[in-house]
Order: structure tokens, then sequence, then C-alpha cells
């Protein structure tokens, strides 16, 4: 089964992710230089915080902790430098520190001392300078784990469908080196099902055809946003997480149908991307 992901930094929604099975509750503490690249698109910026690691850490008993960082930094007068950030989510109790937009591997070099093996590491793979180096990335030691960012590596090549990297084959070479290398990984995110532009069940089939170990609850899965009681939230965290499970044991079963799923898909993506054209 996939680790599934969802990000929040509510406790009473990562009570009720946890108690439906969502393997890792997600704090985001990623904002800097992301309003500027994704400025105009309807991205989630999460905004949150080390007291939000804290409070969600008192309440995770299942479910590991996982929080994005900010992309290698310097400290300025507006916030501290990625070691003190990094430090500081560690001492707050994360099991997983995830380092996103990374284009060199010196950062990633750099991300690997700072964690120091103390938790869990996982690259977000998510810019087309990153996928060039990747066969160079993967020899790192202390890389516990990758997840390609397909929407951001999208926008990297000028794309306007982060599924356009799922058809044209960027995925696949992308999964083929990490998985030569022995480290598990996955990718983008995962809507009810479905529900997405590309729906979630022939996202779910690509992951079982690429191996993929993990996939994020897109926020469309449940927008806690629009749906802020947590009486209406948790029968959707529990048919929909229920939902899934039963689609992959039957998918997992099945891998006979993997490559129609994937000309399927390929034929989707196309008339998506014919359409926004």
């Amino acid at each position: 089964m996939l680790k599934l992901m969802y990000i929040t930094n509510r406790t009473d929604v990562a009570r009720v992710a946890q108690a439906v099975g969502v393997d890792r509750i997600f704090v985001d503490m990623e904002y800097i230089g992301k309003d500027a690249r994704q400025k105009g698109l309807d991205t989630v910026k999460s905004h949150h915080t080390v007291e939000d690691v804290k409070k969600l850490r008192q309440v995770l008993t299942s479910s590991e902790l996982l929080v994005r960082v900010n992309p290698i930094h310097e400290a300025s007068e507006s916030y501290g430098s990625s070691e003190e950030e990094i430090n500081a989510v560690i001492e707050a109790g994360a099991d997983v520190i995830m380092l996103p937009y990374f284009k060199t591997v010196e950062e990633v070099k750099r991300f690997l001392g700072i964690v120091g093996g103390r938790v869990k590491t996982m690259l977000l793979m998510e810019t087309p300078e990153a996928a060039a180096l990747a066969e160079q990335i993967v020899k790192l030691p202390g890389i516990d784990e990758i997840h390609l960012g397909i929407n951001d590596m999208s926008l990297g090549y000028g794309m306007k469908f982060m599924f356009d990297l799922l058809a044209d084959g960027t995925v696949d070479r992308l999964c083929s080196i990490i998985r030569a290398a022995g480290i598990p990984y996955g990718f983008g995110g995962i809507a009810a099902l479905g529900k997405g532009m590309l729906p979630s069940e022939h996202v779910i089939c690509e992951h079982y055809r690429l191996g993929s170990s993990f996939a994020i609850l897109s926020r469309s899965f449940c927008n806690t946003n629009l749906i802020p009681e947590i009486e209406r939230i948790e029968p959707i965290f529990r048919e929909g997480v229920g939902a899934i499970r039963a689609f992959e044991a039957e998918c997992s079963l099945h891998p006979e149908r993997y490559e129609e799923n994937r000309r399927i898909v390929i034929e989707k993506v196309e008339a998506i991307r014919a359409l926004n054209n």
C-alpha cells in the first residue's frame, strides 16, 4: 500500500487522518521564494510554523510527522539560517524532514550534513536542474526517500499540466534512476477516487506500475479550508481513504492492466493539453 500523506497543521484533522490510516501528517513550513515562483497559480501556500510541529507531535502516535522546511538559505533580517530552522524542527519532534526546491548537489549535501542522521530525510526533487543531476544526487549517503514534485517541475519545464511529466516519460526515467539506487520514492498527489483532471484511479495505477511508495492526498481530496467542521471532515477521510485502499488492493492484483492504464493516461493528458492550448 502507498504511504499516504496529508498536509495540515490542525490537530483535530490530524487525529481524524491518523485514525483512518493516513501514514504521515505533513507540516508545510516552506515559504521562501514560493509566492514568487507560483505567482497567480491556485496552489497551496500553508505558512506552517515550528509551533505547529510541536502541537502535532503531541497528538500523533501511529502516523509519522513529516515537515517540509525551506530551501537551503542563509540567515537574513526576516528569517534564520537553514541550520537554525532544521535544528528547531528536529527539536520540535519531526520524524522526517523534506528539502524542497534544490538545484545543486551541494545544496543536498548541506541539507544531509545539517540533519546528520538525526531523523529521516526526504528530498523533494522538483526542479529541472535537480532532475538533470538525479544520477549524481542518488549516490549521496544519507538520503532516506525522494519525492518527485511534478507540479513545480512541470512549471520549470514550461508545461501547463503537471501530469505531462507522467505522460512524456520524465517520471518513468527519474523513478528508474532512484529505484536503481535502492531509495524509496513517490510522486505528486492523488485526489479522491473519481476526482481530479486526471482521475485518481489512473494516477494510483501509475504509482503501482512505477513501484512508487508515497503519495500526497491533494487539497481536492478534502479542502479543510472550505470545510472547517470536523464532523463533516471525518466521513470524507474515512470513506475516501477506505475507497483508495480498496482500489489499491484491486490494482495490486492485476499488474497486467498497468500498460493499458498507461496508454489511457497518455491519451487523457494529451486531451487535457489540447483543451489548455
